[in-house]
């Protein structure tokens, strides 16, 4: 059993998928708690289902493309048996995670989202840097970027560890905190081999919206 923060269908707002159709599967629980965080809500509330009761409410969406989110869906171990199986009904499945625990045993179909926390965030000393080694070309790191500082450790940070070689390098800001016309005159200036990226289910929707 898994426990569910809420299963519904919107488009993808980020990612190199962003704007495309997608079932959301959020999960429940966090192990982090990072300073901007736009989902406390799936910190504890849930409902127990079932691995079969998850992939046939995904299925009544008629949607291929599928994201397992949190909260820090890794938190929960079945999250992987889930992702194989929703691989093996013939689904695209995206995984978001924050970056602190290992994807290493996660399905090789899977497309991974890895968050890797940005001091603004407060939540940098948890990043699990080993997870570099597992990521494929197809995977993609997200950077969220809140000032100055979060921006030249982010850059130090894809120098370090040769992520553009590796992986799709994503930068976005936080949102309210950094205007993105700031993040992307950066990277234009720093000639930086990342993409931009805009929140759009916050710009389509009010901020706080939940389900979208």
């Amino acid at each position: 059993m898994l426990k569910v923060n809420e299963i519904y269908y919107s488009i993808q707002g980020e990612s190199t998928m962003a704007g495309l159709p997608c079932v959301f599967v959020r999960l429940t629980y966090c192990n982090l708690r990072c300073s901007y965080c736009d989902t406390e809500y799936a910190f504890y509330e849930g409902e127990d289902k079932s691995i079969d009761e998850i992939i046939d409410e995904v299925k009544k969406y008629k949607c291929n493309l599928v994201e397992v989110t949190g909260g820090e869906p890794l938190m929960q171990e079945e999250s992987l048996e889930l992702m194989k199986r929703l691989c093996d009904e013939g689904f695209e499945v995206m995984l978001e995670t924050g970056g602190s625990l290992p994807i290493e045993n996660v399905d090789k179909r899977v497309k991974i989202v890895l968050d890797l926390k940005c001091p603004s965030s407060k939540m940098m000393k948890k990043n699990d840097y080993e997870n570099i080694d597992f990521l494929k070309p197809s995977d993609e790191v997200k950077f969220v970027i809140g000032s100055r500082e979060d921006y030249e450790w982010s850059k130090s940070i894809i120098e370090k560890y040769g992520l553009t070689e590796k992986a799709i390098v994503l930068f976005s800001v936080v949102f309210g905190q950094l205007e993105p016309v700031k993040l992307v005159n950066w990277i234009l200036e720093d000639k930086l081999k990342v993409r931009f990226q805009p929140q759009l289910h916050k710009y389509i929707w009010k901020p706080e919206t939940k389900g979208v």
